[in-house]
């Protein structure tokens, strides 16, 4: 890896960083396309592990954040989290099958999806008791199941699924399901970057370089939203804008 390509591994990482930091889940839908078409990843796989690598250790940094203000929901989490590894690593195996071409354009059309949800919003309305019983426990078991497929499939966190996925399947508050859904995006990014790893398929450096940007971006991102907590629903719009006009450009150079 050259200067210029470290350099804008750390820039990368600093972007999607700042972009969690200000809008919540789905900043790290861009770490893949960075890497791609801005960093110079040649290989389609390469990147994807990589990527799974740097978004399973900024999961940890947030989580303990809201273990110490007790939002996380440690049973279902475990359930979640249990049943998503399976699909993970089911997920992580097709996603190596797949060619590199076909991998980015399938990973186009989940964008389009991702920003179409954050255009729909997530109501934080929910039952602070809300707790995994045998009642729920099949569905947070299968709502993991599917989402760990995802992750593994395209190497990414799953926190805008994961969310509205607990939110359902258990009726917990907003707050809660992003505390907890930091343990299964940590599991299944670390089990993404496993398999990825025994194929070789994982740029350590650059995710190091990723990360550290990532931890300057997010600290930045968490400032910025403080002073425009006013205008969140305005700044998601325009990521999820930008989310769209990545996935175009994606689009076109895959069918080009």
């Amino acid at each position: 890896m050259n200067p210029v390509q470290a350099g804008l591994g750390v820039a990368s990482g600093v972007l999607v960083g700042f972009t969690l930091g200000l809008v919540g889940g789905g900043g790290s839908i861009l770490a893949v396309p960075l890497m791609v078409y801005l960093v110079g990843l040649r290989d389609a796989h390469v990147a994807i592990g990589t990527s799974a690598a740097a978004v399973a250790v900024n999961a940890l940094a947030g989580l303990a954040s809201h273990a110490r203000a007790h939002t996380v929901r440690w049973r279902c989490a475990a359930v979640f989290a249990a049943a998503g590894v399976l699909g993970t690593l089911l997920g992580a195996h097709a996603g190596k099958i797949v060619g590199g071409q076909r991998l980015l354009l399938a990973f186009a059309v989940l964008m389009v999806g991702v920003g179409v949800l954050m255009l729909r919003g997530r109501d934080g309305a929910g039952d602070p008791d809300a707790t995994c019983t045998r009642d729920n426990a099949g569905r947070i078991a299968g709502t993991g199941l599917a989402t760990g497929l995802l992750s593994g499939f395209f190497g990414i966190g799953g926190g805008f699924l994961i969310v509205p996925g607990l939110m359902a399947s258990t009726g917990m508050p907003i707050l809660n399901a992003v505390g907890t859904s930091l343990v299964a995006v940590a599991v299944f990014g670390f089990s993404t970057t496993a398999s990825y790893a025994l194929s070789d398929l994982v740029d350590w450096p650059l995710a190091g370089l990723f990360v550290a940007g990532g931890v300057a971006g997010s600290l930045g991102g968490t400032r910025a939203a403080r002073r425009l907590a006013g205008s969140r629903g305005a700044l998601t719009r325009v990521f999820a804008g930008i989310i769209f006009l990545v996935a175009a450009y994606m689009i076109w150079r895959g069918l080009g």
